[in-house]
Parts: C-alpha cells; structure tokens; sequence
C-alpha cells in the first residue's frame, strides 16, 4: 500500500463528491481524507485535496485516468506520508501550541501546516514552487513540489500573526523542546516521545479510532472502536487513576507537530518487582522500529520503578509481542495459560536509553 496526495477540481453541484467517491472506489482505491485548499474558481469550483490509499499492483496513473473519464480533472498526484493523516485541525492547534511555547519556532511551525520544507537563501535550485513569508524583520522561504494556494497562505499568516504577538510578550520558553525529545525511526520518518497526561486524552482516543480492529484486538483484547471512558482515564494518568498498585504510566509517540499519537506503550505494576506492558501501533506507522522503540521505554520505565520483570497477556495468535521483547534486547519466555500467551522477560540490572 501506498499513500499518494491528488488534487482534483470539483464542481459546485449535488451529486459531484459522490462521483468523485465512486471513481477513485472503480479503480480499487480508497480515500483517506478530503478537504478543500483552494478557494472558489469564476465557475465556482473548488480545489479538494485528497490523500488516497493505492494498493500495491495498482498504478496511481490508471486512478487519475479513472476520475478524470468522470469528468473531474485531476491537477496533481504525489507521494504522501502516513503523517499527513493526522487531522488538519488537530495538527494546527498543535502548531499554535509549539509556537506559544517558542515563537522562534514560527518558521518550522508554518512549514509543518503547509507540508513544505524551509529553503535557505543561496541554495542549488530544485523543481518545485518557493513561496517567502515575512517573519518579523526577516524573510522566510518555503518551497515544495506543488503550489501554494491563498486559503492554506492565510492559515500561515494567522499562525505568524501569533507568533508576532508572543514575541512582544517576553523571552521563549524551551519547554516542548525539552519534554518531547525525538526519536528517528528506522525508515527516516520522526516522533515525539513523551508520558502522557490528561490533556492526551483526545489523542488516544484518536489513536484507537483510527487502528483496524485486528490492532484494537492484539492490544485491548477487543476489537471495539471505542475504549471505556475510565480505560481512557486509566492511560492518560487522570488524577484519580494515579493511586493504588493498578496505577500505570503511558509512554506516548506523536507526529513531530504533536498534532496525532501514533504509538503508544503503558507499563502497570502488578504485582511484587513486575510490570505488565501493553503496546500498540497505528497501522500506517508499523513496520518502521516504533514498536519495539516503545518496548525499550516501556522497559526503561519498569526499571525505574524499581521492577525486575515485564510481562504481558495477549492472544495465542499475537506472537509479536514475543519478537517486540527480543528485538529490544530483552530475553522473553512465553507460555499458555487459559487459552491466553503469557510473556516474562527479566529486565537487566541497568537499561539502556536506545534510539
């Protein structure tokens, strides 16, 4: 599977989206997320982004062809990354938080919003479009392979507009930099990792929204598209969960922009000098080392807590977990128990902060 972004010029009219909806589903592929980007042409049609999922064997040129037969012309087609799945207005707020904590952060912060990246002056020309942006005294440039539209511009404006207004306000605080310290991932892609709090509630609950129910099953034990309202309470470290041997500590991956949790691991004592833990992964971030990343925390956390082991319980079928353990270095043991895998891994006297 692939993600690819498409821009498509849709007409005004009931009946238009579903023709849309019906041709890229003719061509075997799946919408993801649409959202408009360009603001109303003289024949009142709009630009709409779309982030499509293309299996393999099927080629992103044979789609368009299938929606433009439709009679929608199709203005752009390129690679996406499964982090542009987080929604848009989560994303922004995120940013916005980013840079009230830093206003110096406006320009990375506006080139997160806009998918872009930031072009330093004097640099080898590349394909694309560069659009500059005032920031304070100084100027900004942003470049990326497609063009910049007013709508997605004046979101950039209102986000300097914040960050111009901070900066008279008093001296930055370093704060998210120093909580959410970043993990590089074996495929190059970036996270933030951090414990979660309350706040994070929205976020995980996003987060199990989003994972396909053989994920929600591994994980939860249940394939339910919703977690129980005090499970959400338990993983975020709400006040009144924080007491008692059940209490537990949540270890949260996000999005660089902090805007979408993408991961999560949550260490439980259980019982004398061992934890349980318990993993998940969205499926569009597996298969790039966060798992096992969040099992070494996991490990760490449990280690500092003054545990000797890690344990977990899962389904028979969810050997995963087994090689989760072994690829984080740790020697696991596993056995079935009333129809259950019961996993044991001995943590080592000291454990080691990796990736």
């Amino acid at each position: 599977m692939a993600l690819w972004r498409v821009h498509v010029e849709l007409e005004d009219r009931p009946g238009r989206l579903g023709e849309l909806a019906t041709a890229v589903g003719r061509s075997g592929c799946n919408i993801l997320s649409l959202h408009v980007v360009g603001e109303p042409a003289d024949d009142g049609s709009v630009t709409d982004e779309l982030l499509v999922k293309v299996p393999d064997g099927i080629e992103p040129a044979s789609m368009v062809a299938t929606v433009e037969q439709a009679g929608i012309p199709c203005t752009l087609l390129v690679r996406a990354d499964a982090t542009e799945l987080a929604d848009t207005a989560t994303t922004a707020l995120a940013l916005a938080r980013m840079v009230a904590a830093d206003p110096g952060s406006a320009p990375q912060a506006v080139a997160t919003l806009l998918r872009a990246r930031i072009v330093e002056p004097g640099a080898p020309a590349r394909t694309g479009h560069v659009h500059t942006l005032r920031v304070g005294t100084s100027q900004v440039h942003l470049g990326r392979s497609w063009p910049f539209t007013a709508t997605e511009l004046s979101r950039a404006a209102a986000l300097l507009e914040l960050a111009g207004q901070l900066s008279l306000t008093g001296p930055p605080s370093r704060m998210v930099a120093q909580l959410d310290p970043i993990l590089l991932l074996v495929d190059g892609s970036e996270v933030r990792v951090r414990i979660a709090t309350p706040a994070d509630l929205p976020l995980v609950a996003a987060l199990h929204a989003r994972c396909s129910p053989a994920t929600r099953s591994a994980r939860f034990l249940s394939a339910s598209a919703r977690l129980d309202p005090d499970e959400l309470d338990t993983l975020v470290g709400a006040p009144h969960t924080m007491f008692g041997r059940g209490a537990q500590r949540t270890v949260l991956a996000l999005t660089t922009d902090g805007g979408s949790a993408v991961g999560m691991v949550n260490v439980e004592r259980t019982r004398a000098a061992a934890a349980s833990f318990a993993v998940v992964v969205e499926d569009a971030w597996q298969d790039r080392g966060l798992g096992t990343a969040l099992v070494r925390r996991a490990a760490e956390v449990a280690a500092e807590q003054g545990n000797e082991e890690l344990e977990a319980t899962t389904h028979t079928q969810n050997m995963q977990v087994v090689k989760l353990l072994r690829r984080a270095g740790l020697r696991p043991t596993a056995e079935i128990t009333g129809g259950m895998l019961h996993v044991r891994a001995p943590l080592s006297p000291v454990v080691t902060r990796v990736g």
